[in-house]
């Protein structure tokens, strides 16, 4: 189970995260980009994931995770229930969050600095990130 303050605290420890507003709602962004939210009562949270990914968590962990809203949510805003995840599993997903909107240099260094990531307690969100990113590589 992760709280709103683990969420918090996660999402500022990327490189040059910010919190803000946005609606109302406490937010999370990289040079002005929004890469997740948390509503008020730290219930519900939103990332930004590619659409693959999140049909990927869709499948895996419905119960954890839904669809933005119309457009949004075929653009890949991801809507999660921290209580029903572990800190791990959200600890990847955050970062591909992160680096859907940090500027490419930004993301370099931080991947270039990085030490090999140990294996969620699922498995499956590290593994799944990972299937994305190979999907969109081999697309260019």
């Amino acid at each position: 189970m992760v709280t709103a303050a683990q969420v918090r605290a996660l999402a500022l420890s990327f490189p040059e995260a910010a919190a803000s507003q946005h609606f109302d709602q406490p937010d999370f962004r990289v040079r002005g980009k929004i890469f997740a939210t948390l509503d008020a009562d730290g219930k519900r949270g939103t990332l930004k994931l590619s659409p693959e990914l999140q049909a990927m968590m869709l499948d895996a962990r419905p119960e954890a995770f839904f669809p933005a809203a119309g457009y949004w949510g075929r653009q890949g805003w991801t809507n999660f229930h921290p209580a029903k995840l572990a800190l791990g599993e959200l600890t990847g997903l955050m970062e591909e969050a992160w680096l859907r909107v940090a500027p490419k240099r930004l993301a370099a260094s931080r991947a270039a600095g990085r030490a090999p990531k140990a294996a969620t307690s699922a498995g499956k969100p590290a593994k799944a990130a990972s299937q994305a990113r190979e999907k969109k590589s081999a697309r260019r």
